[in-house]
This record gives structure tokens, C-alpha cells and sequence, in this order.
């Protein structure tokens, strides 16, 4: 959400009821800033289960079929050495570093694929800019609208959730009259 309104409400419930308003009243672009999990809001805004995991999973079983694959090569193959009477494929033997660098490959692309999807690092963002949306992090909720859902009218859009028990309602970046007509 680069531009909207923001609202703070100061619990979890004024929040959720807030939410399930602006659902009923058609809006579909909505955004929340909580302290603390809340149940069922995923559900509530409408986010949908993530598909990084459909990403993830192959990676890290690619990871450990290359880690197999080496140890292989290394041991078999390219260089057999009797060690102990062992023969030089031995599965048992392969399977801690398979293990450790199936987790590897996983970890590492779940942190990549995270921060690309959450288009991260990102320094500045027009939230920050928001007389007390710090406290979304302490003890504050807060719901946002953005500016580019076709509900979204400036006007309007204070006044209901202003109606709906906002403490502080206060406008996010640039809304330009392109955003709030399209």
C-alpha cells in the first residue's frame, strides 16, 4: 500500500469489527497493522495462503539430490577409496550431509525468495511518515485502505471509518485523483 488512508483502533476486536465492515461495504484492497497475531484476519482481509512453499520444497529437494549426487561422484566414482571395509557407495554414509544441505538450499532460498517477494530491503515507506503508526508495533491496530481500491473516495472513506471508532484516521503518501477514480 503506497497510498490510502490509514485508521488506528485500540484493540484487536475494534480492529476485526472494522475489518468485517469495510469487507461488507465492498472494499477489497485492505491492509492491517497489528502488535500482536490475530485470529482469523488472514481470512478476514482475504489474504490468500502463500505459494512460496511451492518454490521452497523442490529447491531444498534439489539441494539434497545435489549433495547426494556429489558425495557420489566424490566417493564412487571419481576417487574410490576402501575406508574401514565400506563399500564406496555407501547410502547410510550419505545421508547427515544430504540432510544438512537439503536444509541449507532450503533456508537460504526461502530468505532470498522472502525478500524478493516482499520487495525488501526497503528503507522508506510512506507508513513511516504517519504521526503515531510507530505504536502498530507497541500496543495500537491499525487498518489500512489503499487508494487504489475501487471503493476508495478520500472523503467517504474518513468518514466511515470515523463512524466505525477510529482514533486517528490519516491519509498515506501521494493519492492522486487517478488512484482514487480507477
Amino acid at each position: 500500500m503506497r497510498g490510502g488512508l490509514v485508521a488506528e483502533f485500540e484493540t484487536g476486536d475494534a480492529l476485526l469489527a472494522a475489518i468485517d465492515w469495510l469487507r461488507a461495504a465492498g472494499y477489497q484492497r485492505l491492509d492491517a497493522f497489528t502488535p500482536t497475531p490475530l485470529h482469523h484476519l488472514e481470512e478476514k482481509l482475504g489474504i490468500e495462503r502463500s505459494w512460496l512453499n511451492w518454490l521452497i520444497f523442490p529447491i531444498g529437494m534439489g539441494g539434497a539430490g545435489f549433495a547426494f549426487f556429489f558425495q557420489w561422484y566424490c566417493n564412487a566414482y571419481s576417487y574410490p577409496i576402501n575406508v574401514g571395509g565400506r563399500p564406496p557407495f555407501a547410502i547410510p554414509a550419505f545421508i547427515p550431509i544430504t540432510f544438512e544441505t537439503g536444509i541449507l538450499f532450503t533456508g537460504i532460498s526461502a530468505f532470498v525468495l522472502l525478500f524478493w517477494v516482499c520487495r525488501m530491503p526497503s528503507l522508506t515507506h510512506p507508513l513511516f511518515e504517519v504521526e503515531g503508526f510507530e505504536r502498530a508495533t507497541i500496543d495500537r491496530f491499525w487498518v489500512g485502505v489503499s487508494a487504489t481500491d475501487p471503493k476508495f473516495d478520500l472523503a467517504r472513506t474518513s468518514h466511515e471509518l470515523a463512524e466505525l471508532g477510529a482514533g486517528k484516521i490519516a491519509p498515506v503518501g501521494a493519492i492522486t485523483d487517478e488512484e482514487t477514480t480507477s
